[in-house]
């Protein structure tokens, strides 16, 4: 199977797990919405980024807690959450949901020993503290966890430069990686490290301005320019986006409507996706 066919292939399973996501939202009254570079796609393709290969969804942290309440009685058969109170292995701090049968193995996942299926990942939205100094906390104490939980699974970190610079920080990543290992009793606790950042009204008054913590590279958005939710075409379908996808997508990418240059366009395909119908590809790196 060529790379080509293989993205095509997984953009699909990815399609049927984002609608088994829709179908149970719906029935529980559940609101979330395309998030990211899924946005994005919607927004300037009305689909995927021609050259991208995953689905981000967003919920604000009421309806994410109550999805993942409810999604092991609510998803469809052969579909199922994942987190990291109940998948071994598992770094993240935020769901995905599996095509059950289905492979989906990256360096991080082998080093961890954790066996992804294909994938639809959602991120929980908090509100943020109005004091400024909890806010800074906030924002640090879950980037700190997530920042660990990765680097206790895995040495094979993406690292934001190339050449020596990059050689430099792959480096430490792989020493981080030993100390974590060594240092870290249970691994759990990252997770429980990073629920301290979600807002109590009991240490301080909570804006109406909200951020994905397991992932903090955009600026606060208020509340009432995601929802209520708008809605856009998403290949082929109509779904959810943020009330003001344009100022989103503005706040999180900048000048989000021009194409990139060939060269800046990045294709994530794994090492291996197994279809769970005995197709299989594998990269040849």
């Amino acid at each position: 199977m060529k790379s080509g066919d293989a993205l095509s292939r997984l953009k699909t399973e990815e399609l049927s797990i984002l609608d088994a996501i829709a179908v149970a939202c719906e029935a529980n009254d559940i609101t979330w919405w395309l998030d990211g570079g899924t946005c994005l796609g919607a927004m300037r393709h009305e689909g995927f980024i021609p050259w991208d290969d995953d689905i981000d969804i967003g919920m604000l942290r009421s309806d994410y807690d109550r999805f993942c309440e409810l999604a092991p009685e609510e998803l469809p058969e052969g579909f199922s959450l994942h987190t990291s109170d109940n998948t071994g292995g598992y770094a993240a701090m935020f769901a995905k949901v599996y095509k059950d049968g289905t492979r989906f193995e990256n360096q991080e996942g082998r080093d961890a020993g954790s066996s992804m299926g294909i994938f639809v990942d959602i991120f929980p939205y908090d509100c943020l503290y109005e004091d400024q100094g909890l806010r800074a906390k906030q924002i640090s104490r879950a980037s700190r966890a997530q920042r660990r939980s990765y680097l206790y699974h895995s040495n094979a970190i993406t690292v934001p430069h190339k050449g020596m610079l990059g050689s430099i920080e792959k480096a430490g990543c792989k020493l981080l990686h030993a100390i974590e290992r060594i240092s870290t009793k249970d691994p759990h606790n990252f997770q429980r490290e990073f629920n301290s950042s979600i807002p109590d009204q009991s240490i301080g008054a909570i804006s109406e301005e909200c951020l994905t913590l397991a992932w903090p590279n955009m600026d606060p958005m208020p509340v009432d320019d995601i929802l209520p939710t708008a809605k856009a075409s998403f290949e082929g379908e109509i779904y959810p986006v943020p009330r003001r996808a344009e100022k989103y997508l503005t706040v999180m990418y900048g000048d989000w409507k021009t194409i990139p240059a060939p060269e800046e366009r990045h294709t994530h395909l794994p090492l291996l996706i197994d279809f769970g119908n005995g197709e299989i590809w594998e990269s040849d790196k």
